[in-house]
């Protein structure tokens, strides 16, 4: 039987995801950047370095699960030009490679160990990564049930859309004031700013506006469980909306935004009892919050009634929304004693990663929806013309 002509061609998908994956590894690696400098010691001396006399089965499975989906990656990646032992040995070499540049550059760091040890993990995960995928890479790629279902359920070159609303459950698992009450970097900023640099930038604002006032009497409008309802619910509802966006007519869209959601709800789970010092999984699950993931999950599968444009405008609007008044109210006291239970030194490089998402997700999908618009229009503009 014949080749299909979309066999046997790149994933752009997967080299995305690779580059994506080495972009996390980099960051958890060198994270919190700070502290630079030079201890007299050459970066690669970890090498002849002994190993460790205490040694813990968590570190070492830990480092050696971390480099597993970069081998797997880079099979997917390097297919169908590589294949087989060739295709293992490359991600192989490439793993030990990525690695060992990690630990030679923590020598600077003095909130990081350089270690040949997490070395040998991480090439043993790439390792072992790759030789579990390559098996599997044609059937993923070329002729299995997943690329169908990939074709079936959704539109072709979506791959940004896909891997923004992939990342939205990681972006929910940092504790917030308010359930995924996404985006406060602004007013994060604002907290870390002294008083003498508050005054400075209010004095930029006609005093007739009392600016200074706004947070007190936006949260008067409601209690703490009406807001954290509201939040909660234009949150979910923009993430349901799109993740919406690349699915075609004919998939079952219900059935994968419940997924969706109950994906986004153990993701949370996990993350808050890994981290919580009590062991508590779902303390961020308050009365406002159940009614906002009730009322948002409700909103979003009607959204689905919808068309695409018309979703892409319903997930804008919410966000934005959502952002003046995640930015705006004032923080709930009791959030301290969320956060208190949170195990800040824990997984640092986790910590950081999770908070950067939690900041970062919803301008990133601002972003993608007006480059996408902008396209569209000059299409339609060309279109016309010609």
């Amino acid at each position: 039987m014949a080749d299909k002509p979309w066999q046997h061609r790149p994933s752009a998908f997967a080299r995305q995801a690779l580059a994506l994956y080495a972009a996390l590894i980099v960051y958890g690696s060198w994270y919190p950047f700070m502290g630079w400098r030079s201890l007299g010691i050459g970066p690669f001396d970890y090498l002849f370095d002994p190993f460790p006399q205490y040694l813990t089965a968590f570190d070492v499975v830990t480092n050696v699960l971390g480099y597993m989906p970069f081998g797997a990656l880079v099979v997917l990646a390097v297919y169908p030009r590589w294949r087989g032992a060739l295709a293992v040995a490359i991600a192989f070499g490439l793993g030990t490679l990525l690695s060992g540049v990690m630990e030679a550059v923590q020598t600077w760091l003095p909130t990081r160990v350089a270690s040949n040890l997490d070395l040998a993990a991480n090439a043993l995960g790439a390792l072992l990564g790759a030789t579990l995928m390559s098996p599997l890479t044609g059937a993923l790629l070329d002729r299995g049930m997943l690329r169908r279902i990939r074709f079936l359920w959704f539109e072709r070159d979506r791959t940004a859309v896909i891997g923004l609303a992939g990342l939205w459950p990681f972006a929910t698992m940092y504790p917030s004031p308010l359930l995924f009450g996404l985006g406060a970097w602004p007013r994060d900023l604002w907290l870390r700013f002294d008083s003498t640099m508050q005054d400075a930038l209010l004095a930029w604002t006609p005093a007739a506006w009392h600016v200074q006032a706004w947070p007190a009497f936006v949260a008067s409008w409601l209690p703490d469980d009406g807001w954290e309802a509201i939040i909660t619910a234009l949150n979910l509802l923009a993430a349901g909306a799109l993740a919406s966006l690349p699915m075609r007519e004919r998939a079952p869209r219900a059935r994968l935004l419940i997924a969706f959601v109950v994906a986004t709800l153990v993701v949370k789970a996990g993350a808050t009892f890994l981290q919580s010092q009590s062991g508590l999984a779902f303390n961020w699950a308050t009365p406002g919050a159940l009614i906002g993931l009730a009322s948002g999950f409700v909103a979003m599968l009607l959204a689905l009634k919808l068309p695409r444009g018309s979703r892409a405008a319903l997930a804008v609007m919410a966000l934005a929304v959502s952002l003046v008044f995640v930015n705006l109210l004032p923080i709930n006291p009791y959030f301290d004693v969320v956060l208190a239970d949170w195990r800040q030194g824990r997984y640092l490089h986790f910590n950081g990663l999770a908070r950067w998402l939690a900041w970062m997700w919803p301008y990133a999908v601002l972003v993608w929806v007006g480059l996408s618009a902008e396209h569209a229009l000059l299409s339609r503009r060309r279109g016309s013309r010609a």
